[in-house]
Order: structure tokens, then sequence, then C-alpha cells
């Protein structure tokens, strides 16, 4: 009876991955999975299908833009698991609007969120989103299903990300990762490896960070590459990152460590894998991989560092420390930079035989890591 949303841009996969959670309802739940799709028709559904190997012989397919013929299908079928491909595409003769409109969105949402919740059938709604990012139709939308999910992912890069917004029935923080290929979509259970890059010798210009995707820590890799020096106002080119805290990072290197000169040389900072991240825990390792490019240091591969960094140059505390080295520890990392009040004595991190230091700012960060590089 659970009503669950999940939205996205067009061409993410939302379509694909659906297709393949009917199938595994089919093979597993004892009881029929019906994908009501009205943007594509049955053929094109099933050349999916056949693409990705998901045919199966409880598993139905329908193309109907039409509630009642939907629910002329359910009446048919009876089905655990109810597919609709989208939400906007489905319209009601007893309301008045447009297909996809207000009026037609909510009416349709209501009668089949009712349907669910009478027969106990598990539904998921695809809807779509507007150009920021929002569920496209009324905020009412949101309100009357139990599970909101955005799929998320560039289409440049193969990782697909699900991420809960709401819901009624547990945490809404947690996330999902998904690898899209030829053969359809696949699950991520380690995803970290995605975001690494091995190198045979150390390189100037790297770091490593734990970034907190909901509940789940993900060890990622941050690059620097310092440019040429130029007359005016030199590049910040960012990829993966917050351009306005690489602004900040800089600033503070230039101003609180005595070696560095940024302030007339181009800088480009980006993550590896395609992964966005934004989290000011990720401030320590942006700066160690400026100051590594800058310097032409290299820093050891099985460090990591975790802390934000404030305008005075010291390194603040942030959340979820203990999850964040237990997972670099699974990895092989063998040193950690962290905040003060976060090594072993304050929290129990320390998993395995890492090196857990805290750093009090950039200068002693950088210290250590050239330390720690030499060993």
């Amino acid at each position: 009876g659970a009503v669950v949303l999940l939205a996205g841009e067009p061409g993410v996969g939302k379509s694909t991955l659906l297709l393949d959670v009917a199938q595994q309802w089919a093979l597993g739940a004892g009881s029929p999975s019906l994908v009501v799709s009205g943007e594509e028709s049955v053929s094109q559904v099933r050349l999916r299908a056949e693409r990705m190997g998901t045919l199966h012989e409880q598993l139905y397919l329908a193309a109907e833009s039409d509630l009642a013929s939907v629910l002329g299908h359910l009446d048919a079928v009876k089905p655990g698991l109810l597919v609709l491909d989208s939400v906007q595409t489905i319209s009601t003769s007893g309301t008045e609007g447009v297909p996809g409109g207000v009026t037609q969105v909510r009416a349709v949402t209501a009668a089949l969120v009712s349907v669910a919740k009478e027969r106990g059938i598990a539904t998921v709604l695809v809807g779509h989103v507007t150009k920021d990012g929002q569920v496209a139709g009324p905020r009412v939308l949101e309100h009357l299903v139990d599970v909101v999910l955005h799929f998320e992912g560039d289409k440049h890069s193969s990782l697909r990300l699900v991420r809960g917004v709401k819901n009624r029935f547990g945490a809404a923080d947690e996330v999902g990762c998904f690898e899209m290929h030829e053969g359809g979509i696949s699950s991520l259970a380690d995803p970290s490896g995605l975001f690494l890059t091995r190198y045979a010798e150390p390189v100037p210009g790297t770091c490593v960070t734990v970034a907190m995707e909901g509940r789940r820590a993900l060890v990622t890799e941050v690059q620097a590459l310092i440019g040429a020096t130029v007359a005016g106002s030199p590049r910040r080119t960012v990829s993966g990152l917050d351009s306005a805290r690489l602004a900040m990072v800089l600033a503070v290197l230039q101003r609180r460590t005595e070696r560095l000169t940024l302030h007339d040389r181009e800088v480009f900072a980006a993550t590896v894998g395609g992964i966005r991240v934004v989290e000011p825990a990720a401030d320590l390792a942006v700066a160690l991989a400026v100051a590594s490019g800058g310097l032409n240091l290299a820093i050891a591969p099985h460090l990591v560092a975790i802390g934000e960094v404030g305008l005075t140059g010291e390194v603040r505390r942030v959340g979820a420390v203990p999850r964040r080295l237990a997972e670099a520890a699974r990895l092989g990392f063998k040193v950690a930079l962290v905040p003060p009040g976060c090594g072993p004595a304050s929290t129990g991190a320390g998993p395995g035989q890492m090196q857990v230091t805290e750093v009090t700012d950039v200068r002693s960060a950088l210290h250590h890591a050239a330390r720690a590089s030499a060993e």
C-alpha cells in the first residue's frame, strides 16, 4: 500500500531502473507486477526489457494515458506492484484541465493513492522535474505520497544516485548508488572505487577525503592543478566542488602559509568519478591538494584528510567522523588528519591500524601531510 514518487531529469534512467525493479518483484514477490507507460508504446518498453534481460511471465506491460483504463488493468492483472510512468501523462475524464496540469495531476495522484491503500498495491509513480530540479506539478503531490525519491546523475558519468527526500516509514537521508551501462542498470554495494585513482607513483595535486552521501561514507579523491601566472584575474575552475568554498580555501592558503603564492595563478580543482562534493568536510582535502600542487609535493596515497577550514585557517569539527574513518580504514588508508576533538580519545575512532592525527589549523595539516609523505 505504499506510494513512492520517483523524480528525475529526462534521460537519467528512471524507466530503466523501474523496469528492473518490476522484474525483480515478478521474480521473487509471488505476485505480478504491472508497468503502465504513458510515454512509450508497449513495443518500445518490451525492446528495452529484452535488451536488459528483464522479461518475465509475471511482468505485465501496458501503454495507457487514461486513468479509467489503468484502473481496469489493475482489476484484470491484480498486481502486487504498479509502476506508472509517468503521473504527468495520465488524465481522468472527470476532472477539467490538460494532462500534466495541476488539477489533473492532483486528481490522478489522489485516485491512485486511494486505490493503492485500499487494495494493498505497492505503487511507484514517476514524476517529471522542473528546470531547477523540483518535482513538477502541485506541491500537494509530495504530501499525498508516502516516499519521495530523487534520481540524480550526470549524463556524462555512469554513476546514478537515488536520494531519499521524504519517507514516512524511516529515515530520509539514505542514498542508493547505481551504475548505468549498456545492459541496463546495476546497484553498487561499494562505489568508493569509482572516485579514486590508483597511481604507480605519488602525484602532486591530489588528496583523498571521505564525503557523506546521506548515511553512506564515500572515499573521494580531490585533484588540483596550479596553472601559469597571469596578469589580471586568474581563472578559478571547479568540477564537482563548490566554487565559493574553493575561493575561500585559496584565500586562507594565501594568507596563512608563507610559501604559497596563488593570487596571480590559475587554479583548477575537481573530484574524480563525477561525484559532487559540496560539504565543508572536504575543505581540508581541497587545501592539501592545492598546496600539494603549488609546492610540487606529493601527498602520501594512504592519507585521508577530513575537516572544515575557517577563515582564520583553523580546522573545524564535522559530523560522522567515526563512520568516515571506518570506511577509509576498510579501503586500506593508514593515516587520517581530523579536526580537534575527533581523534581516538574523544570518539573511539581510529579503526584497524589507522593512525589518526588531530590538526588545529591548515599549517599543521600541511606539516603532518609532508611528514607522512616523507615516511
